[in-house]
């Protein structure tokens, strides 16, 4: 389904869940859960994805519908229109919206919706809770590059869209999908961990922009601001339900160290409430296959290097570097 960027898609209930509760939750009990029939991943951010087994994990994994009880939904919507008209969501420019439009396709994401799907959710979601930065960077993060080498635009139109943002909100779009790569490969995060007891010494990090491996340099500041906009970035791949079960599923493991290092460091400053689940892992209200069940027994070490690897290849494929280098004061 072709959508127009100047038009905002109507979000999900889960990502409507997400806007009234300022957060993530499990909810287990109050979903239904079921595998999407014909399912093709060539339609997905995910078409690059190599490999039987690589591309049938994640087959399994985004290839969800998420259904909830009338009484559920009716609430939810109540709530979130509150929501609407409480905060009102700022104008996009006239001259970038044309650009997105004309310039860029946005035909792709992570499951048979549009990428401008996921894109308006980052940017209804840092509007209300991320409201000391642009939101603007969440609607513009991946225009430069997936994780999945598709991009929505070619980079000789850089200058373009450059010329319709500030240089705050331009800087972070472009680091944008070098630090989610980063994220996942994992020495970034392992780094920031281990230096947690000096973390305003971050003086600045130095690493190559994904859709031409240009380098790029961001302060110690701008790289905390970022990690932020990364963590709004991942609640929407987060498992609907069943937390305990799913605890592998590659985005939850980063999601969880990212807001781990955030709050122990001191700068989680985008609103995000979550509580870790507890418990025995189940699969309540989800219909799913032996395969898949295997699937949640993966360990989350060896999906963790798996993750990596991917992204490796993926990189390796145009040309890009992965090195970074961040100085301490």
């Amino acid at each position: 389904m072709k959508q127009s960027a100047a038009v905002r898609p109507e979000p999900t209930f889960l990502r409507k869940a997400a806007i009234i509760n300022g957060g993530v939750r499990d909810h287990v009990g109050k979903v239904v859960v079921e595998p999407i029939p014909n399912f093709d991943l060539n339609r997905t951010i995910f078409q690059t994805l190599s490999g039987a087994i690589p591309r049938y994990v994640m087959k399994t994994r985004v290839a969800k519908e998420v259904y909830w009880s009338d009484m559920a939904a009716a609430n939810i919507q109540h709530a979130y229109d509150d929501v609407r008209e409480q905060v009102e969501l700022p104008e996009v420019s006239s001259d970038l919206m044309t650009f997105l439009v004309e310039e860029c396709d946005f035909d792709v994401e992570h499951a048979d919706g549009s990428f401008l799907d996921h894109l308006y959710f980052g940017f209804e979601y840092a509007t209300q809770y991320y409201s000391k930065q642009s939101p603007l960077v969440m609607l513009l993060h991946s225009i430069l590059g997936t994780g999945t080498n598709t991009f929505a635009m070619k980079a000789d139109k850089i200058p373009d869209l450059r010329s319709l943002m500030n240089d705050f909100e331009w800087h972070q779009t472009e680091s944008f999908p070098s630090i989610l790569r980063l994220l996942y490969v994992g020495a970034l995060r392992r780094e920031l961990r281990e230096n947690l007891h000096r973390v305003d010494d971050l003086k600045e990090i130095r690493f190559r922009r994904v859709i031409d491996n240009e380098p790029v340099v961001m302060s110690g500041e701008d790289l905390w601001i970022q990690l932020n906009y990364q963590l709004i970035h991942i609640i929407d791949f987060l498992p609907a339900a069943n937390w305990i079960a799913h605890k592998s599923d590659t985005s939850f493991i980063i999601f969880r160290d990212l807001y781990d290092i955030l709050d122990k460091a001191g700068k989680l400053e985008a609103h995000v409430n979550y509580t870790p689940a507890d418990g025995r892992p189940t699969l309540d209200g989800e219909h799913h296959s032996f395969g898949s069940w295997l699937i949640t027994r993966i360990p989350v070490s060896v999906v963790e290097k798996m993750a990596a690897k991917s992204i490796q290849s993926f990189s390796s494929r145009i040309g890009h570097s992965l090195d970074y280098e961040i100085e301490w004061a």
